[in-house]
C-alpha cells in the first residue's frame, strides 16, 4: 500500500446520510454504477466476479487509477465531478457518464462492507474499507468526518486480482444489503441490454465470471424478433445480427428505415408474441428504452405516450439521443429517469409520437401478410375480415405448421395462394349461415304453414340425406334441429317467407335469393370465386342483410293484418 494514511469522508455524515444512501441499495443499481465509474476512468476492460452464495461480488478494471490525493479529495468527497472543471470528456474521448458525483454512494452504501483499493500507472495501491453498519453508528452518535476513518485494506486478501494489475481500481462488495437475488444469466442480460458503451467504444470489455458479456447473451430475444425499424441510419453491433448475407437471425420483412428529428437514433423492433419480451423472468419485460451516451436514462419511454395500442405490447427497442447531455442537468438523482417536462425530452419523446402511427400500421400489415394477429384497433380492415383471416390462419397452421416455419414448401404456397379467397369465403360462409338460421327461426316462430315448394324441397332432400347416410353406413344423426325447415335453401326459406306477395310490387326477400342461389351454392361447394362473383355475393348479400333485419325486427303483414 501507498503511506500509511487513515481517510475519512469529505462531507458532513449526516448530510451523507440525507442525500439518500439508502437509494442505493439494489445490486442492478451498485453494478451499474460500479461499470459507469469505470468507464469513466477509461477502463478497456471491466471484469466482475460475482458469489451469488455469499452475496458479495467484486468490479475490477485497468482505467486510470487514483493516487492518494485522488482518493480523498475526490472519490471520498461526495458531490465532486469530474464535470466541475467544465470537462465532459474523458482523455480518451469518451463523454462522462458521471454528473453529480454523488452516484457513488451506490457503491459507498450498497453493502455491509465495501473495500476500494487503487493505483495509478506511476503510484501504488490506496484505499479502504467502510463498514456501513459502523458508519450508521457514527451517523447516530452525530460524529464529524474526521472522527469516522475508513479501515485500512488488507492487501493480501486481493492477492488474487492485484496479480499482473498495473493500474486500476478494485472494489469489493461483501454481503449486500438487498442480497444478489438474480441467476448470472439474469445479471449477464441486463448488462448486455442496459450498459451500451460498447456501442461508443469497442475496446471497452466487461466479464462477469470470467466470460465476456457480448450479444449472444440476447439470444433469447434475438430469435424471437420478427420485425425491425432502423431510426436515421442508425449503426449498432445488435442489428448487424439481422443484416448481411447470411444473418444470424432472419426477419420475416427486411429492416425498414424510418427518419425521425436531428440527433435521434435509434431501433424499434417486434417479437412474435408479448411473452418473448420477458427475457428476464415474468416480472420484467423489454421495453423501448431512452440510451443517453450509452446508458439507460429512461425505461419504456412509450408509458409517457397515451396510445396504448396492442402493437406496443409487442414492442422493444432503443432510442438514443445523446444530446440530452449538456450544460443543464436533466437526469434524476439514482440515473434512470428524466425531468419529465425537460424541452429535450419532451421533443424526443414528440418525435417518437411522430412516427410510432406508421410502425404500428406497418406492424399491422405485416402480422397479417405472415398470417398472425394484427392490430384489432386499426380500421384499415373490418372487424369481420380481421376474424375471418383469423380463423384461416388457425386452420392452414394444421397443414403447414407455426408462422415461425419459414421452409418454403408447396403446401405452404398452396395455402399462401389460398389467403385472400380464404378470407372472403369464411366471411360469406358465415354470413350465410347467420341470415339463413335467423330466417329459419323466424319462420318457427311465427308457426307460417309450409308452401307447396317447401315441402318437395325438404322431401327431396331427405331422401337424398337417407340415401348418402345408407351409403356411407352413417348412424348417428348429423342435424342438430332435425326440423324440416333445417333441409330449406335460401332461395326456398325467401319463398316462404314472401308468401302471397307480388315479386316485382312489394318489398321481397326473394328476389335477391335468386340472383344469391348460383353465387351461394358456388361458395358452399368451396370454390374459389372470380372477382366479379365476389362483388355479386357482396352487394346481394348486403341486400338481404338488410331484408332480413327488416323481417325480424319489424312487423310482417299477417301481424298487421291481425291488428287492424
Amino acid at each position: 500500500m501507498a503511506e500509511d494514511k487513515e481517510f475519512t469522508f469529505e462531507i458532513s455524515l449526516s448530510v451523507l446520510d440525507h442525500l439518500g444512501r439508502n437509494l442505493y441499495r439494489s445490486f442492478m443499481t451498485v453494478l451499474g454504477e460500479a461499470i459507469s465509474n469505470s468507464w469513466d476512468a477509461n477502463a478497456d476492460n471491466v471484469w466482475i466476479n460475482i458469489d451469488e452464495n455469499q452475496e458479495s461480488f467484486l468490479v475490477k478494471d485497468d482505467g486510470d487509477g487514483m493516487t492518494l490525493s485522488d482518493f480523498q479529495n475526490k472519490f471520498l468527497k461526495i458531490g465532486y465531478s469530474k464535470r466541475h472543471g467544465g470537462e465532459t470528456i474523458s482523455s480518451k474521448g469518451r463523454p462522462y457518464i458521471g454528473r453529480k458525483g454523488i452516484g457513488k454512494l451506490a457503491l459507498l452504501s450498497g453493502a455491509e462492507s465495501v473495500t476500494i483499493i487503487s493505483k495509478t500507472d506511476k503510484t501504488d495501491y490506496v484505499g479502504g474499507t467502510i463498514n456501513n453498519k459502523e458508519l450508521d453508528k457514527a451517523i447516530d452518535k452525530d460524529l464529524i468526518p474526521s472522527e469516522y476513518r475508513l479501515k485500512k485494506p488488507k492487501t493480501e486478501e486481493f492477492a488474487e486480482y492485484t496479480k499482473d494489475h498495473t493500474k486500476g481500481t478494485i472494489i469489493r462488495f461483501e454481503h449486500l444489503n438487498e442480497g444478489i437475488k438474480h441467476t448470472l444469466a439474469y445479471i449477464r442480460k441486463i448488462v448486455a441490454l442496459y450498459f451500451r458503451f460498447a456501442l461508443l467504444d469497442p475496446k471497452f470489455k466487461i466479464f462477469i465470471n470470467d466470460v465476456q458479456v457480448g450479444l449472444e447473451d440476447l439470444n433469447d430475444l434475438v430469435s424471437k424478433t420478427q420485425f425491425l425499424w432502423q431510426l436515421n441510419d442508425y449503426e449498432d453491433p445488435f442489428l448487424e445480427l439481422f443484416s448481411g448475407d447470411e444473418p444470424k437471425q432472419k426477419l420475416l420483412e427486411p429492416v425498414k428505415p424510418v427518419r425521425l428529428g436531428k440527433g435521434i437514433e435509434g431501433f424499434i423492433a417486434s417479437v412474435g408474441k408479448p411473452r418473448d419480451l420477458k427475457i428476464f423472468g415474468e416480472d420484467e419485460r423489454v421495453g423501448i428504452d431512452l440510451f443517453v451516451n450509452g446508458r439507460v436514462r429512461e425505461r419504456n419511454i412509450l408509458s409517457h405516450t397515451p396510445t396504448s395500442r396492442v402493437p406496443e405490447n409487442y414492442l422493444y427497442g432503443q432510442i438514443h439521443f445523446n444530446g440530452m447531455d449538456d450544460e443543464k442537468d436533466r437526469f434524476a438523482t439514482a440515473r434512470e429517469g428524466i425531468v419529465s417536462d425537460d424541452p429535450k425530452f419532451k421533443y424526443m419523446l414528440g418525435e417518437i409520437d411522430k412516427i410510432i402511427g406508421s410502425i404500428l400500421e406497418d406492424w399491422d400489415k405485416w402480422r397479417i401478410r405472415h398470417k398472425t394477429e394484427g392490430d384489432p384497433e386499426n380500421k384499415r380492415i373490418s372487424r369481420v375480415e380481421r376474424s375471418s383471416r383469423s380463423l384461416y390462419n388457425a386452420v392452414s397452421e394444421e397443414y403447414v405448421g407455426s408462422p415461425e416455419r419459414t421452409e418454403n414448401t408447396k403446401v405452404k404456397g398452396w395455402v399462401d395462394d389460398l389467403t385472400e379467397d380464404a378470407h372472403f369465403n369464411f366471411q360469406s360462409y358465415a354470413e350465410c349461415f347467420v341470415s339463413e338460421n335467423l330466417v329459419r327461426k323466424h319462420i318457427a316462430e311465427k308457426k307460417m304453414p309450409l308452401i307447396k315448394d317447401a315441402k318437395e324441397e325438404i322431401k327431396k332432400y331427405q331422401q337424398k340425406e337417407k340415401a348418402s347416410r345408407k351409403r356411407g353406413n352413417v348412424n348417428i344423426a348429423l342435424r342438430k334441429n332435425a326440423d324440416n325447415l333445417c333441409y330449406l335453401t335460401m332461395e326456398t326459406l325467401a319463398k316462404q317467407v314472401d308468401r302471397g306477395k307480388d315479386m316485382l310490387k312489394d318489398s321481397s326477400l326473394r328476389r335477391d335469393a335468386n340472383t344469391y342461389k348460383p353465387v351461394r351454392d358456388a361458395l358452399m361447394h368451396t370454390a374459389l370465386l372470380t372477382d366479379d362473383a365476389k362483388t355479386l355475393l357482396s352487394s346481394t348479400y348486403h341486400n338481404i342483410q338488410g331484408r332480413v333485419s327488416e323481417i325480424l325486427n319489424g312487423e310482417d303483414e299477417d301481424d298487421k293484418t291481425k291488428k287492424s
